[in-house]
């Protein structure tokens, strides 16, 4: 499974903590997430993450392309309430697609804990099967001179 991880400023280090304490699950997946959040998951936690551009630089585009695609399985958002634009274009467009998708998202730490240990018991388990089979291109069309 793929699990995107995001996290606003303010919400860096409850996210760090969180993916500590759940390491354990989060180990047996892909990990991908936004360029500082991903980094410093990395580095707090030892396990492996792909890394995007910073949010502020296009890095939430970038995984919002691949829940679009139907890549990402999960999406943990730790999200600040308070924050003058949590409800951006940005944030919104990522919201509209998980739902489009029906990929599960958790905005705060008590959701984000009920999806994980529900993936990790194989509650998510549906979600392999709705991945993308790689696409053969499409035939070159012959145009006929009248």
């Amino acid at each position: 499974m793929t699990i995107a991880i995001l996290a606003h400023d303010s919400r860096k280090e409850l996210a760090l903590q969180f993916c500590t304490a759940y390491s354990a699950i989060l180990s047996k997946n892909t990990i991908i997430a936004t360029g500082t959040t991903g980094r410093m998951l990395a580095q707090t936690t030892g396990l492996p993450v792909h890394c995007y551009l910073s949010g502020r630089l296009g890095g939430v585009q970038q995984i919002t392309s691949r829940i679009a695609c139907n890549e990402v399985d999960l999406v943990l958002f730790f999200r600040d309430p308070l924050k003058a634009d949590a409800a951006s274009i940005t944030e919104q467009n990522l919201l509209r697609l998980c739902d489009m998708h029906s990929v599960p998202i958790a905005t705060n730490i008590a959701t984000a804990e009920v999806l994980l240990r529900g993936m990790d018991q194989g509650d998510l388990d549906y979600r392999e099967g709705m991945h993308p089979a790689l696409v053969e291109p499409m035939p070159t069309v012959q145009r006929h001179a009248v």
